[in-house]
């Protein structure tokens, strides 16, 4: 059966502009490499209303993020710059991912969201790192209200998801794992960073060769689960920590993504997973990263 992919036509309009490096050109060669492949399904979702991401990012925030968007944009923060289609992308990537959310919970299968801009950086009034709304803590919330009492989270994107740890450290119903680049942007994520038990943080240098990578990450997850299953995974599936990205210095092949994939489906086996597009920056290695990751997932 094709997996599952969803994704919204405004993710593509998004535009930071000229030479950023969060360009649409990122989507688009995920996108036409999905499309050239009988192995993927790929969906138009609609597009996220504000029920579910406001258990996650307060009214005001959204409110002055989409009058900001749609008076023409410009540089929110210092590192995030919209568009006056951003806001229409921001509530598009959040409607891919819940609904890819909601059919791996009524099936109990697998799937993606093809999305931009990423997510997991956005804290909770604030917007950073090229992130609006965080995605993958929307899809959690959504999980847990729809009556999954735990949800694990697993980022490996070569940059900290700051955003996703501050949202979540608190709740001991979701556990966070991730493997980051450190010292580097956004400067956060030490191992001794635990949250209420929840947090489980793998900074490593760059430069390592890449089975320590995976090795590693994989540690942390079995720590991480340990006595503990969860109803649903969440990837927040960078793909930044793949050698030679210019915003990143891990040394990652597209076949890690599918073995530490491969990993999460054997041993949380009958759990669905749902991976969701974060960063990396050469196109063609990211549509290459995603495709891996995709088609070990289904």
């Amino acid at each position: 059966m094709a997996l599952p992919v969803f994704t919204h036509p405004a993710c593509l309009s998004h535009d930071p502009g000229p030479d950023h490096p969060e360009a649409p050109a990122r989507l688009s060669a995920v996108l036409a490499r999905f499309r050239r492949d009988s192995a993927f399904d790929v969906r138009d979702a609609a597009p996220a209303t504000l029920e579910p991401i406001l258990r996650v990012h307060p009214q005001a925030y959204l409110d002055s993020v989409k009058a900001f968007s749609l008076a023409g944009g410009g540089a929110l923060t210092g590192d995030t710059t919209l568009s006056a289609e951003s806001w229409a992308a921001a509530l598009g990537a959040a409607g891919a991912v819940l609904a890819a959310t909601d059919l791996a919970l009524a099936a109990g299968g697998h799937a993606f969201a093809a999305v931009r801009p990423p997510g997991h950086h956005a804290l909770r009034d604030t917007a950073m790192g090229f992130c609006l709304v965080n995605n993958v803590v929307v899809a959690a919330y959504a999980a847990l209200a729809a009556r999954r009492a735990r949800v694990l989270i697993v980022d490996w994107d070569v940059h900290h998801g700051n955003g996703t740890q501050a949202l979540v450290e608190a709740d001991p119903r979701i556990r966070f794992v991730s493997l980051h680049q450190h010292p580097w942007y956004p400067g956060t994520g030490l191992a001794s960073e635990r949250g209420v038990g929840n947090i489980f943080n793998v900074p490593r240098g760059a430069g390592r060769p890449p089975d320590w990578y995976v090795e590693d990450l994989w540690d942390a997850i079995d720590t991480a689960t340990r006595g503990w299953t969860p109803d649903i995974i969440f990837v927040s599936a960078g793909f930044d920590a793949m050698l030679g990205d210019p915003l990143g210095g891990f040394t990652l092949e597209p076949e890690h993504y599918a073995e530490l994939t491969r990993r999460l489906r054997e041993s949380l086996r009958d759990q669905p997973i749902v991976g969701l597009m974060e960063g990396g920056y050469i196109p063609a290695r990211l549509a290459e990263g995603v495709a891996a990751h995709c088609r070990a997932l289904g």
